[in-house]
Parts: structure tokens; sequence; C-alpha cells
């Protein structure tokens, strides 16, 4: 009996949506590890090791907000100019002598705002997301450049080491704090897609957002939430970004769109809507900081790094596409 339900519940660990590419993509990522191991047995050491799971943190917040997003069928452009907002707020507010913990609930209410605006602007006034989001972008950037007169900060000092250390720079386990702060972040958000009622209704928006209204799903609600959840993420990120170097820059999350729709592509979250899980951007934001790491080890310059991983969210992209439609044309003849 104990056999069978240990049986019976690996079964439905496999048979989840999307588990089939998290399986898929696992398998690569041990392979890469391996290959670059190779390589370089320098790859495998405490250092590089604990380094790389400190270089995916970031990677693996935006990569869970952009997943919560394109789950409903939309996307969001403005994650990277949350980072950056996130990064230049704190750092200037610390600068300006007030305390790190309450700077950090400002920035926090600031990049909040943000994404209730992108929610609102998507679901609310029926902007197509590509363009509300990329509009938002263009207008966190622009604060993320303002809030210090168009300079980046000065370090954030002595008195804000706490803060450092907390987000980016401390240890517990002899693991970064950074990454426990991202692994934290990402399993209280994966209970909230895959246990909870406002899970299942962002499944519900992105399988067909007409049936989802039909069968009483408060769409609107659903798409700020993702889009709020979204600039949650980014506000951690833009935190441990301004931890880890203690000052604000401007340029801070420059391409981290493209790093968060990679993540959460890769680990089989569609673009389409309605399907992927967390887990898998787990394993998408490990495979994008090992190709980074790996690659860089292996003394390939940067030029090839960003063509190889730009060729993989290609061919992901591709894949989910190719897989829906034929399970569109499959259901039609049936």
């Amino acid at each position: 009996m104990e056999t069978t339900q240990k049986t019976s519940a690996v079964k439905r660990f496999v048979s989840q949506r999307g588990m089939g590419q998290v399986i898929t993509v696992t398998v690569g990522l041990i392979i890469m590890c391996i290959v670059f191991g190779i390589i370089n047995p320098m790859f495998f050491t405490y250092r590089n090791i604990a380094n790389l799971l400190r270089q995916i943190a970031p990677t693996l917040l935006i990569g869970v907000g952009q997943s919560f997003v394109l789950i409903t069928g939309n996307i969001d452009l403005s994650i990277g100019s949350v980072v950056g907002m996130s990064c230049m707020i704190s750092a200037t507010l610390m600068t300006k002598g007030i305390n790190p913990w309450l700077a950090v609930v400002i920035t926090l209410v600031c990049c909040l705002i943000m994404g209730f605006a992108n929610g609102v602007l998507v679901s609310k006034c029926k902007l197509p997301p590509f363009i509300a989001t990329l509009g938002t972008m263009t207008i966190g950037r622009g604060i993320a450049q303002i809030v210090n007169g168009n300079y980046n900060t000065d370090s954030i000092g002595e008195a804000a080491q706490g803060f450092r250390d907390f987000f980016y720079g401390g240890k517990t386990l002899g693991i970064y704090n950074a990454f426990w702060i991202a692994i934290i972040v990402w399993f209280v958000l994966n209970y909230l897609l895959s246990r909870t009622r406002t899970g299942r209704h962002i499944y519900a928006t992105g399988s067909n957002i007409n049936a989802a209204k039909l069968s009483g799903v408060n769409v609107d609600k659903t798409i700020i939430i993702v889009y709020i959840v979204a600039a949650f993420c980014s506000c951690i990120a833009g935190l441990i970004t301004c931890a880890s170097t203690g000052t604000g820059t401007m340029d801070a999350g420059t391409s981290y769109e493209l790093y968060a729709v990679a993540a959460s592509v890769i680990g089989g979250v569609s673009t389409l809507g309605g399907t992927g899980i967390l887990l898998g951007t787990v394993v998408g934001a490990a495979i994008w900081g090992v190709l980074q790491n790996g690659l860089q080890f292996a003394g390939a310059p940067v030029a090839i790094r960003n063509i190889v991983i730009g060729i993989i969210v290609v061919v992901s992209v591709l894949m989910d596409v190719v897989v829906r439609s034929g399970k569109v044309k499959v259901r039609k003849h049936s």
C-alpha cells in the first residue's frame, strides 16, 4: 500500500503541467555542468559554486516575476527598469542619511506602485502589454536617472553594512544570503501559484481569458496581481544589486527583461500563457547562470556568450510554439 501511494505521488508530480520541459532542461543542466567541469575543474570548487548561486539569485527573482506575468498570457518589459529604480532609490535614500531599512520600505512601495500601474494599464485600460510595459520601462528608467540628479550615487557607507550583509555579502549555512532570499521568495510565490485560488485564476486567465470570465474569475484583479508580483521580485533584485556594489547605478537592471524571459521560457513557461511551473524557472535561471559562468571559465568572449544564450532563448520559444500548435491541431481533429 505504501509503495502504491509513493508511486501515485511520483506520477502526480511528473504529470504536472510543464513538468516534461522541466525534466528535459534539468538533464541539459546536468550535462552542461559536467562538460564545464571537464573543461575547467575550477568550475566545481566551493568558491565558484557559492558565487554561482549568488549570481543566479537576481535572475531567479526576475524570472519568477516574469513567469507570473507570462502564465496570464502577458509580458512585462519594465522589469529591468524597476530593478534600476530599486537600486537607485534605495541607494540615494541611504546616502542622504535615511535608515537603510526605512529606505528598503520606501523603495518597495515605489516599485509596487509601478507594478500596480502596469496591471491597471493592461487590465483596465486594455493597452497591449507590450506597449504598456514598454512605456513604463522608459518611465522607470527615467525615475532611476532623476532620483539622484542624473548621477550614480556615492557609496552607501558603513551605516548600511547590515543592509549589504543581509542582501548580498553575508552567509547562512555557508551559502550567500542573496541565494536564500531568492529561494524563500520562490517558495512563497510557488505556494501562491500552485496551491491557492489566486494561482488557479492565473492559469485560467492565461489558458482562455473569455472562459475564465464566464467562470467567475476576476481577470482584471488577477492581471494586476501578477504585475505587482513582478514588481516585487524586481525590487528585491534591485536591492541585491545595490548591496552588491554598495552604490546606486542608473543602468542597473539593463537587459534584465531579457534575462527574465530567458529564465522563464527555458524552464518551460509558455509565452502563449496558461502553462508552466516555477520549478522550471529555477532550472532556467540555473542554466542561464551556468552558461554565463561556464563559458567565462572556458574563455569564451562576452559576444559568444550572448549569442549562445540568445539562440537558446529563441529555440525554447520556438519549441513551445510548435508543441502548442501541434496540440491545437490534435484537438481539432479529435
